[in-house]
């Protein structure tokens, strides 16, 4: 992969690292100045359904996080879009869809056939 693309791959992963932080500071920010009283009921309930949902929603940005530094450090390593299962190169198309993956997708294919046999 040359230079040009490895920028390209940077960028959109520092970019994608910034917005869901900066969701995820939104997040914090909304739920530490909101302390609403509802008379009704079914607005409570609403609003607390609301909120695990943004809650289980941060909770899978923050498991991204963890796969967009690794993928940041692959780049300064030179290990990006190499499969670490099969050490062949991962496409570019698949990495444009997928930046962060680890897996060509030949072994991500195998990869889910397997988990699939096994119930997974």
């Amino acid at each position: 992969m040359d230079a040009k693309d490895l920028e390209y791959f940077r960028e959109v992963l520092t970019n994608s690292l910034n917005d869901i932080l900066q969701n995820s500071q939104a997040t914090i920010e909304d739920m530490t100045e909101s302390v609403e009283v509802y008379a009704d009921p079914a607005d409570r309930a609403t609003a607390e359904s609301d909120r695990a949902f943004t809650l289980r929603l941060r909770d899978r940005e923050r498991k991204l996080i963890k796969k967009i530094q690794q993928a940041l450090q692959r780049i300064e390593d030179g290990e990006f879009g190499i499969c670490q299962e099969c050490g062949e190169e991962i496409g570019v198309a698949r990495l444009k869809a997928r930046p962060m993956t680890t897996l060509c997708i030949a072994c991500k294919s195998k990869q889910e056939a397997d988990e699939h046999i096994r119930g997974d």
